[in-house]
Formats: C-alpha cells, structure tokens, sequence
C-alpha cells in the first residue's frame, strides 16, 4: 500500500459564505502552514478594498488582480489559500488551482449562505459588492450561474451543518 503524499498546498474554493476565509485560518494553525487569503492579499497589493475595486475599476480588473495574485501565492508551497468566490470563473485560474495543490470546494445550502453573508454584513454596507440590491435574489442568480462552477475540485466540503473547526480538522485528516 502506498502512502499519499501530502499536498503542495491546500487551496479552498467555494461560493461567497461557504466559510473559506475561516476554515483557511484554522487549517492553517493546525497545519503550521502560512494561510493566504487572495481578497485580503488583492487589497492589500491594490491598496483599496474590494468594492472600491469594483466601483472605480469594473469586475474584469478585479477578476485579474485575482489571477496574478492566485499566479503569485501557487508559486510557493506550505500554503493554505482561501480564494474569492469567483476566482474560479477563469479556466487559466482553475488549471493554475489544480496544478498548484489539493483543491477543495466548499459549498453550503442557500439558507445557509443567505444566514452567513447577511450576518456578515448587517447593515447592508456593501462589503460584498456582487450582492448590491436584494441579497436573496442575487445569491439564487449567482447559485444558478455558478453551479457547476466548483465541480473542478477534488474534493467536495458541505459546511452547512458543521462549525469551521469540523470542516478544518475534517481537511485535515484528508490532507495527511
């Protein structure tokens, strides 16, 4: 019997409020790994937020600041990478994903995300620029749009019944 080998890295996709940024932060605590997260590595490299990206910019520039920086960060190894919910929109950004580690999806119910996004953002205030207007509406279009758009992944997570901390150390047991 052979032994697998442990991944370059461990690179998690899924929609907006699967839970990405979170189980990357704790992956990689137990993993020792450095985690990345590529929108908070975006900002900081463009040095404005998202929205303003979005609002001063348009979608397309965004969408390629995020595949230079997915190009950067799969360079190395010993990373978790927590990445946008679109990052995977691009065929280059998947191929890039898939040879630059173990990919995992994360997906969760619609309830489950509607329940996370809004309670992420309670006001209203826009963090989420793709959810501009109605949330409800706009995740069930983007849930349409986008759902076959994780089926690239080799491994599939649902976290809608499980805290960060299961989906974390269930990864880890995968991983290792």
């Amino acid at each position: 019997m052979s032994e697998r080998a442990t991944p370059k890295n461990i690179i998690l996709v899924g929609f907006m409020g699967t839970g990405k940024s979170t189980v990357s932060r704790l992956l990689a605590e137990r993993l020792g790994w450095k985690r990345i997260d590529t929108d908070e590595e975006i900002v900081r490299q463009a040095e404005k937020a998202i929205p303003d990206i979005f609002a001063q910019d348009g979608e397309t520039v965004f969408r390629d600041w995020e595949s230079r920086v997915l190009n950067e960060v799969l360079g190395g190894s010993g990373h978790v990478v927590a990445t946008g919910g679109g990052a995977v929109l691009r065929e280059e950004n998947r191929r890039r994903m898939l040879a630059g580690g173990w990919v995992v999806a994360l997906a969760a119910d619609r309830e489950t995300l509607l329940k996370r996004v809004i309670d992420a953002d309670p006001e209203g205030t826009g963090a989420r620029p793709l959810l501009k207007g109605d949330a409800a509406e706009r995740i069930d279009h983007l849930l349409r749009t986008r759902r076959h758009a994780y089926d690239f992944a080799h491994a599939t997570v649902d976290t809608s019944g499980r805290s960060p901390l299961e989906v974390a150390e269930l990864l880890v047991r995968w991983a290792l």
